[in-house]
């Protein structure tokens, strides 16, 4: 759980309405990129996976209110002092994602090459564990914002408790995860394309975020002394 009494600024509360309409929202435009290009309603796999994203977010609503409610409205509002480097990684980035699913969808609409749905079980865990570990990372780290920026205005500090005791940025590690599960519960091998090339952007952010908080936020190169790890234990 997150330590009350050091936690920065509290933030003008998000209503419930606001909440609910950026799920619908989020909810829908990712199911027009899905089955706009599968020209069909007949996906099953795709209406599953619209289900499991939905309820995703609201379990993750609901831990966040519960836990880390400050970055609830923290996530839903765009702070100045964001990189440059990261509004320009945000914009190369985005298509990406965008094309996981629009693949997937005109993959279903062809019929090729689809992977089998044997592999959709196996998505479904990398789904749920990259889920969890996000959400944890969420939960823990109030400074958990959408951009990279020092949160000068949020008393911004190292968090070395709950998944980041173990590595500097878990929250990269549920988003990877998350990413690579998308194809695999789609049954779509050409998504597979896009989906890695996303994973291989994750980790270039990454490095680019650990080198802005080696710079400038204090007590983080201490940190990295005793976590020595990124996104793999052992290895990077």
């Amino acid at each position: 759980m997150v330590d009350l009494e050091t936690r920065s600024d509290s933030l003008e509360p998000v209503s419930p309405a606001l909440v609910g309409l950026a799920v619908v929202g989020t909810t829908v435009f990712f199911a027009i990129l899905l089955f706009v290009p599968a020209g069909r309603l007949d996906w099953i796999l795709g209406w599953i996976y619209v289900g499991l994203f939905i309820i995703n977010m609201i379990i993750n609503w609901v831990c966040l209110q519960l836990w880390n409610p400050e970055l609830i409205a923290a996530r839903m509002r765009f702070s100045k002092g964001t990189k440059t480097w990261d509004k320009v990684w945000a914009a190369l980035f985005a298509p990406l994602i965008i094309a996981i699913y629009i693949v997937a969808g005109l993959e279903f609409r062809d019929g090729a090459s689809r992977l089998t749905e044997m592999a959709w079980p196996f998505g479904l865990v990398l789904f749920v564990l990259g889920s969890a570990l996000l959400m944890w990372s969420m939960v823990v780290n109030p400074f958990f914002e959408k951009t990279v920026r020092i949160q000068t205005d949020r008393g911004h500090r190292v968090i070395d408790s709950g998944p980041y005791a173990y590595l500097r940025h878990p929250g990269y590690v549920g988003f990877m995860a998350w990413v690579l599960s998308t194809p695999l519960l789609l049954a779509s091998a050409w998504a597979l394309i896009p989906a890695l090339l996303s994973v291989i952007g994750i980790a270039i952010r990454t490095a680019l975020e650990d080198r802005t908080l080696r710079a400038e936020l204090p007590g983080y190169t201490d940190y990295t002394k005793r976590v020595r790890f990124r996104l793999i234990p052992g290895i990077w």
